[in-house]
């Protein structure tokens, strides 16, 4: 008997472009290629701000896929489009913001054994039998924030944080929530998910390097510290 599988969401498809695009940046950048050092230095001018404010991003943030119709599916609406897009542009934005400089991949794939969603991530902002209140307020105000620009900016706020520590987030899985967060009761749905990925961070018993896969060199760098 043939088994038909479902379409991808659109979620998910979100979700794996974002993953994409920024892998290959990001291998770029830790390898020193000189146009993924530029694109990450023309993305993170995007952070935390309305993708319509910044037209030469459009042609670097491929959202080419999206108006593909996949197997078994069916072409995207238009409101599905502009939510997929933004949620696209905002993910890619704030990876290259969190990414500046830092010589470790800051895009990391959530796994069970090491959760990468935001709440983890900022969750690893604090001491490991400890609360930092201040650094809770940051996501607990980025959950409540009024519509997507507004969450972006309280995002790179956070990315700012998790950048200084070496922490890294899964910019797919992020990509994915910010979609849903844009339709009526995604909000809702993206901050219960935060809240479990904040409780899933466990300290670590045995030591192992904070990004998980950092490549040879220094840590920091200043070929993009423009």
């Amino acid at each position: 008997m043939t088994t038909v599988s479902a379409p991808p969401s659109v979620q998910s498809r979100v979700a794996d472009l974002a993953a994409a695009q920024i892998t290959s940046w990001q291998e770029g950048y830790l390898k020193d290629r000189p146009r993924d050092i530029a694109a990450l230095a023309r993305l993170r001018r995007g952070a935390g701000r309305d993708a319509a404010a910044l037209p030469d991003l459009w042609a670097l943030v491929d959202s080419g896929p999206l108006h593909t119709v996949t197997e078994g599916g069916r072409p995207l609406g238009e409101t599905e489009l502009v939510r997929a897009e933004n949620a696209l542009y905002t993910a890619l934005t704030l990876w290259a913001l969190h990414q500046q400089s830092r010589g470790g991949r800051m895009h990391r794939p959530h796994t069970a054994r090491q959760p990468a969603g935001l709440g983890a991530a900022v969750r690893r902002l604090m001491p490991p039998n400890d609360i930092d209140a201040p650094v809770l307020k940051r996501l607990v105000r980025a959950g409540t924030a009024p519509d997507l620009t507004s969450l972006a900016q309280r995002l790179r706020e956070l990315m700012v944080l998790l950048r200084r520590e070496d922490i890294p987030l899964d910019y797919g899985l992020l990509a994915g929530q910010l979609y849903a967060w844009q339709w009526p009761g995604g909000a809702d749905t993206v901050r219960r998910a935060w809240g479990r990925s904040f409780h899933s961070w466990q300290q670590p018993t045995i030591p192992h390097p904070t990004p998980g896969d950092a490549v040879t060199g220094p840590a920091d760098s200043d070929k993009d510290a423009s």
